[in-house]
């Protein structure tokens, strides 16, 4: 029957049957029904059985007063006083117990013989109900899930109405650059016929690339919002399923729906899950799937007329994952780099995120992105919200200076705790090592600026030491290069030339030394042994995060440990060299912090002054 036919059907029902609620009552209805037999038939008051000559005496004695016989000799009756009873005649006696009943004038009545099948099926009704309640709902299972089977193929893609556009580049701050290379994605979904005029083809495929959270999603949409056309937005891992198959019949529906809707941009996020280079997966079944979901998109792309008005926009993380057959000219043929914004993104980032909330005359918006180096647009909504947080957790109705530096320690290294959790040795201990940070910091020119030091304790650090670059840097000098790794074994030296003894404290720091000094090995070249050779550390696509493969002997691999070792050993003499001479401000400065527990850059300056 045909999809019509059994519609036009259920509009002739009437009007209960039509409706959907009459089905919510059904089962418990049958459910009370069941029950209420089943009751009746174990409440009813079980009749007394005796025996044969139990009846006789009693019958004797004249306290029969009525009985009814069958066919099959079962006699049940009542006494005077009203018992129910119930017995058995033997054949042999009958005619006896006929003169007995007359003698004693008892009320006697014959019960026709009855279909002893009808009253089995009468005792089993309830069963029956039940089985074929039971049946009743199998079937409807079974048929809700060949529905769900015929509408896995369909895609999931959410498509956004196109006369309301909710986000435009008014809601996308900062990224020029990004701006104006997507810039005629939206004067070709505008204007088509421009294009149309000069002979020049459309932008068909369009692979946004950056770190997670830099906002590649909302740029789409803000694409989308500024054309004023649909947004059709799919997951990549929604097109992969168990079935071989149902990606591919997903795909070519995502492209129908977006015919239907033209002008439109399709986006496709997460494109690395179904992009996956061929052969790259170790599960047969989920290799077959995802080559096949990859082959119907790449036939989709290539059939793809971009006089249609139809835009396919793509994000992802992991460009390396990629299958080149999606990269090449026809297809996802241009890359933006959506890169981690910058100082001055920062900050009209946060003025975004902050338009509705109050704050303080005090906030330095500037300050707050000179100290967020590498947050994602994301990871500064989230600095927003954990501000707000913590000026309402005081009860004020404005946000603080404060609260924004606090919320950072939050997520980069945890809440911090009371110094009371401290041993008095653990206290000194952890200032000394701060003090040694913050001081061999503040007397490198070419070391960045003490925004302030702190001795109290959070999960991830006892102390901290936080250092604001003044302007954005995207290179760095050998020199500064060499003035962070004496910074980061600053603390260690610290505890040697005060203490006379070394502790763990500083285990976090030689292995961030350790790193930087290898890669100023490896791969800038800053070795006058290794040479003006570059090996870059990075994972294999497809291998085992954290796992390198080493392109070089093992003597290189000696030669490079040895110059790493010097780099370390230089650092670490010139840090103990530098609070040696500073040895006089470098106490006051711990004295201050066991007094104050925190210690700002201009406090150093001054000691330093």
């Amino acid at each position: 029957m045909s999809q019509e036919g059994s519609k036009e059907d259920h509009e002739g029902a009437p009007a209960w049957l039509r409706s959907s609620r009459w089905r919510w009552w059904l089962l418990p209805a049958v459910l009370a029904l069941v029950v209420a037999g089943l009751v009746g038939l174990w409440t009813v008051d079980p009749a007394e059985e005796l025996a044969y000559t139990e009846f006789v005496e009693l019958l004797e004695d004249g306290e029969v007063a009525r009985i009814t016989v069958d066919d099959d000799g079962r006699v049940e009756g009542d006494l005077e006083d009203g018992t129910a009873f119930e017995t058995v005649v033997p054949p042999f006696v009958q005619e006896e117990l006929e003169q007995r009943l007359l003698e004693q004038e008892v009320e006697v009545e014959a019960v026709a013989p009855t279909d002893g099948f009808l009253a089995s099926l009468l005792a089993f009704l309830p069963f029956f109900l039940i089985i074929g309640l039971f049946l009743f709902l199998l079937q409807r299972g079974a048929s809700q899930q060949m529905g769900m089977m015929q509408g896995m193929g369909k895609s999931q893609a959410q498509v956004i109405d196109a006369e309301r556009p909710d986000v435009t580049f008014d809601d996308v701050a900062g990224y020029e650059e990004v701006r104006e290379e997507v810039r005629e994605i939206i004067d070709y979904l505008r204007e088509p016929e421009r294009f149309r005029e000069v002979g020049a083809r459309g932008p068909g495929g369009i692979l946004l690339l950056g770190a997670s959270g830099t906002g590649k999603t909302l740029m789409a949409r803000a694409i989308a919002g500024e054309a004023d056309v649909a947004f059709i937005s799919a997951s990549g891992s929604e097109f992969v399923e168990m079935l071989v198959g149902v990606g591919a019949s997903r795909v070519r529906d995502l492209f129908e729906k977006a015919r239907e809707r033209q002008p439109s941009i399709i986006f496709i996020d997460e494109l690395d899950s179904i992009g996956r280079k061929r052969g790259s997966q170790t599960t047969i079944g989920s290799n077959n799937e995802q080559e096949q979901t990859l082959n119907q998109l790449l036939k989709e792309l290539d059939g793809f007329d971009p006089r249609e008005g139809i835009v396919i926009l793509a994000a992802t993380n992991r460009p390396e994952m990629l299958d080149e057959a999606l990269l090449r000219p026809g297809r996802f043929d241009r890359q933006i780099e959506v890169p981690l914004p910058t100082q001055d993104d920062r900050v009209k980032i946060l003025e975004v995120h902050l338009r509705s909330k109050p704050i303080a005359d005090d906030v330095d918006l500037t300050v707050v992105a000179r100290g967020t180096p590498g947050f994602s647009g994301a990871q500064l909504e989230n600095l927003v919200n954990e501000a707000a947080i913590t000026a309402l957790r005081d009860d004020r109705r404005e946000i603080m200076q404060r609260d924004f530096d606090a919320a950072r320690d939050r997520l980069v290294i945890g809440k911090r705790q009371s110094s009371d959790l401290l041993r008095d040795a653990e206290k000194r201990r952890v200032a000394v090592h701060e003090a040694g940070h913050a001081l061999v910091a503040a007397v490198q020119d070419a070391a960045d600026p003490v925004a302030k030091v702190t001795i109290l304790p959070a999960p991830k650090a006892l102390g901290t030491t936080e250092q604001l670059p003044t302007e954005e840097r995207r290179l760095a000098s050998e020199a500064e290069l060499q003035a962070s790794l004496v910074v980061r074994l600053g603390g260690r030296a610290a505890e040697m030339v005060v203490l006379d003894e070394l502790s763990t404290g500083a285990a976090e720091d030689l292995a961030q030394a350790t790193e930087l000094a290898g890669r100023m090995v490896r791969e800038f070249g800053l070795s006058d042994r290794v040479g003006p050779v570059g090996y870059p550390t990075q994972d294999e696509p497809g291998g085992l995060p954290g796992v390198q493969s080493r392109p070089y002997a093992e003597d290189t691999q000696q030669l490079v440990d040895e110059e790493v070792q010097r780099l370390l050993r230089d650092a670490a003499d010139r840090a103990q060299h530098l609070i040696e001479q500073h040895r006089e401000v470098f106490d006051q400065l711990v004295d201050r912090l066991l007094e104050q527990e925190q210690v700002d850059g201009e406090e150093i300056e001054q000691l330093l002054a």
